[in-house]
Formats: structure tokens, C-alpha cells, sequence
């Protein structure tokens, strides 16, 4: 029997299909509609299904969305000003690479490109598939989906960002890839590709930020290729409004001897999911795993992790922490699977969350699935509340209690925070700390 909730996304569909970027291109309208096709079979998940147990999405579902906006890439905005102005506060470098999205749409006046090494391509998926449109092929055509919204991402996909570095090229400075959210209703579909040649190497910092209190979807994807002893870091910085839906996956490949580093903060939004998960297809490839999430209110915050060991000699390190005050609830969800070949594993993981209020919530499972015999693997979780031990020696100290406790919260926070290596940004997630926390305005000029 027809899914009678999924009319208005078929209704959009129909829409749209024929103006997004690239309709003229015959194997992305086949694979536009194929992943339509799977998204109608598979429609939103439920709480019926085991990865989607603890994270109720039917809001979504029940939303009047558009997925075009009406203003693309901020075109005829009376507060452009204004809009500078923002892109300007959240820039890490004045100086240093940017593309801006405002609205799922590119920007080029806002935009930072000058000085990229020669034969090095980063800018728009749309520009990408005018101008490369071969070489995108792959990370599109030809996928299966692990849920609706990964489908209907692929479906209605406008824009995002494309990086691809030839063998051996390594950019030194950060690619800033800044989304910008500002109108009511709009379901925006970022799909994003970075495809790394073999020894290149680049950073990257994805970072997302509501301008309003408006209500909003942000659905985006995002593909990783490291090819031989490629080097990719990536950084997630979610910021989404109060009243938004947050929902992505990163999908991670490796090749032999590659290196991947992914560090997820996550503090916006009423309803956040992020599914970040890499495989290591052959050997010697390391991959690591940090992330934050620091909620209150009624916020709900979700990641779903997973780290494949395919072959020999692989290590990866996943670090995870959460704080939760108010009724926040918070999901973790990390599994790491050996597989048979993948013998000399390296694998350690842990997830620790910090509850500051007897309403907050948080559902941990840690998974380790092991099939090889001649590995080393760690893995465990904690949740609890402030060290009374902790407090009691900053108490007998003189620090009254509001301020020792702000202390240690911040403290248990920052942990992560300090695994970052671009100090611009590892600055200004330790505003955000700051902004989160209690008292924060007088730890600030402690430190």
C-alpha cells in the first residue's frame, strides 16, 4: 500500500527534478531518480528500527517543506550587509579559504578561493558538475542507501562542496565550508565530495549555523575517497537554530596507508543526527574519531559511528564525550567491526557523557564486533554525574559551588576540545564552551 505521508515529498520532487544542476546530465537524472525510487521504498526511519530506536524523526514527516529556496544563494537580500557582516564574525581566517552557502546555495561574493595550488579543484558541486562532471560520477551513480534520508539526498541534491587533489598535492591551509541557514520551511540537501589523490592531503572544516529561529531541515552528505597514504581531516561544527533539524552522514574510504581524522561538534538544533562512518580497505590506514555534543533544554542530539576494519594492520581511535543539562537527550551509538582479514587491528574506542540535571537522558552503546583472531581492542562507556571528590577539593579551595562545578563541566568539555589542531577554530569552539556553561563569563577571566 502507497506511503500517503510521502505525497509531498513526491509532489517536490516532480518540482524540482528538471531544474536542479546537472539535469542535463543523463546518468545523474537516472541516479536522481533511482534514489527516489529507494527513498520512496525506504520513506523516513521509526523508532521501529534498531538504529533509529531512540531518535523519533516523524516531525520531519509531518513538515510542510519546500526544497527550493526563494532567494538561491542569498540573490536580492535587502540585509546583504547584514549577511557580510555574519560570514565576516564566523570566518576563521579573514584571509583563508571559505566557500559560503547560504540556504543550500553557493555564494560566490562571500567566497575565499584565491591562491589554491594549480590543478587542485574546490568549489561548488554545481560548478563541479558543469566542469567535472566525470569525475563526481562515482561518489553519486550506482549507490544503495543505508536510510530514506541518504536517498532523498542523492533525489533533490542542488549544491554543496567538491574537493579533489591530485596525487601528491597537500593544501596547507583550512577549506572553511560555512552554511548558512535563515528561511522558514526550507529543506536544504547539501551533498558534498572530497576526493583525495594518492599522498595529498587537506583539511577541512564543515560548519553549520543558523541565523534565525526559524524552522529549517538541513539533510546534508558528505563522501570521502583517501586514496594511497592520503591525509584528511575533517571537522564538523554544528550551530543549527533552536527550532531546526539536523541530519547527516559522512561516509569515509580508505585505501593503503591513508589517514583519516574526524572531529564532530555538536551543539544547535532541536533534533540533530550525525552518522559518521569510514572504512579501512586495505592496509596500514589509521582513522580517529573525536566528538562532542553539549545540549540542554529539550534538545535531542544522535551519533551513530562505525568503523570497518577490512584489512591488516589497521588502527583507529574513537573518542567521544557528551554534556546534557535541562531534559536534553543524547544518543551514542559506536561500532567498530573487524572483519576476517583485518588481522594485527588496532582498535580502541570510548564514549564518556556527563549529566547535569536529573531530566537529561543519555542512551550509550558501544559495540565491538571481532572477527579476526589476532587483534587488540578496547572499547567502553560512561555516564554520570559530576566527581564529588572533584567538587569537594575545589570547595575546600574557596571556590563556591556554582563556580566548581561550571569548572569541572567545562573541564570535562575542553578534554576534546584540545584535540583540535587549528587554533582559530579550537579558539572559538572554547568561546562556544564558554557560552554553554554556567559562570562561563567569569572562567573566561580566569583563564
Amino acid at each position: 500500500m502507497k506511503d500517503k505521508s510521502l505525497d509531498p515529498f513526491h509532489d517536490a520532487f516532480r518540482h524540482v527534478a528538471r531544474t536542479l544542476p546537472g539535469a542535463e546530465l543523463r546518468w545523474l537524472r537516472v541516479a536522481r531518480s533511482s534514489a527516489f525510487d529507494q527513498f520512496d521504498a525506504l520513506g523516513l526511519p521509526t523508532t521501529r528500527q534498531e538504529d533509529w530506536k531512540y531518535t523519533d524523526v516523524s516531525a520531519i514527516g509531518k513538515h510542510a517543506w519546500h526544497f527550493a529556496p526563494q532567494h538561491p544563494g542569498g540573490t536580492g537580500r535587502i540585509y546583504d550587509s547584514e549577511m557580510r557582516r555574519s560570514v565576516d564574525e564566523l570566518a576563521l581566517d579573514p584571509a583563508g579559504y571559505r566557500l559560503v552557502f547560504v540556504d543550500g546555495r553557493h555564494v560566490p561574493r562571500l567566497s575565499k578561493l584565491n591562491g589554491l595550488p594549480h590543478g587542485v579543484f574546490v568549489g561548488s558541486l554545481a560548478r563541479a558538475l558543469r566542469e567535472m562532471p566525470q569525475r563526481l560520477e562515482p561518489a553519486i551513480a550506482a549507490n544503495t542507501y543505508a536510510d530514506g534520508f541518504a536517498a532523498l539526498n542523492t533525489a533533490f541534491m542542488a549544491d554543496g562542496f567538491a574537493v579533489v587533489l591530485p596525487p601528491g598535492e597537500v593544501i596547507d591551509q583550512p577549506l572553511h565550508m560555512l552554511f548558512l541557514s535563515d528561511e522558514a520551511g526550507l529543506a536544504a540537501q547539501p551533498f558534498n565530495v572530497v576526493l583525495a589523490g594518492a599522498r595529498s592531503g587537506c583539511t577541512i572544516v564543515e560548519h553549520f549555523v543558523g541565523l534565525s529561529d526559524e524552522d529549517y531541515w538541513t539533510n546534508a552528505v558528505t563522501r570521502i575517497v583517501a586514496d594511497e597514504e592520503a591525509d584528511v581531516r575533517h571537522y564538523r561544527l554544528q550551530q543549527e537554530g533552536p527550532k531546526a533539524f539536523h541530519v547527516a552522514s559522512v561516509v569515509v574510504a580508505q585505501q593503503r596507508g591513508s589517514s583519516f581524522a574526524s572531529h564532530a561538534f555538536a551543539f544547535g538544533g532541536a533534533l540533530s543526527r550525525t552518522g559518521i562512518g569510514t572504512s579501512l580497505n586495505a592496509a596500514n590506514a589509521q582513522a580517529t574519531l573525536n566528538g562532542l555534543y553539549f545540549v540542554g533544554g529539550r534538545q535531542h542530539v544522535d551519533h551513530h559511528t562505525r568503523i570497518d576494519h577490512a584489512d591488516v594492520h589497521g588502527t583507529s581511535r574513537e573518542y567521544y564525550r557528551g554534556v546534557l543539562d535541562g531534559a536534553a537527550h543524547g544518543v551514542f551509538n559506536g561500532r567498530v567491526v573487524v572483519h576476517p582479514d583485518a588481522q594485527k587491528t588496532d582498535a580502541h574506542q570510548a564514549n564518556h557523557n556527563l549529566l547535569l540535571s536529573r531530566d537529561a537522558e543519555i542512551d550509550t552503546k558501544p559495540q565491538l564486533e571481532i572477527y579476526a583472531d589476532d587483534v587488540k581492542c578496547t572499547h567502553g562507556a560512561t555516564v554520570g554525574q559530576l566527581d564529588e571528590n572533584q567538587l569537594f577539593y575545589l570547595r575546600a579551595r574557596g571556590v563556591e559551588e556554582r563556580m566548581a562545578r561550571s569548572l569541572l563541566t567545562y573541564a570535562f568539555a575542553r578534554d576534546v576540545v584540545e584535540r583540535v589542531r587549528i587554533d582559530s577554530l579550537r579558539g572559538r569552539l572554547e568561546e562556544v564552551l564558554l557560552a554553554h556553561t554556567p559562570e562561563g563569563a567569569r572562567i573566561r577571566e580566569l583563564l
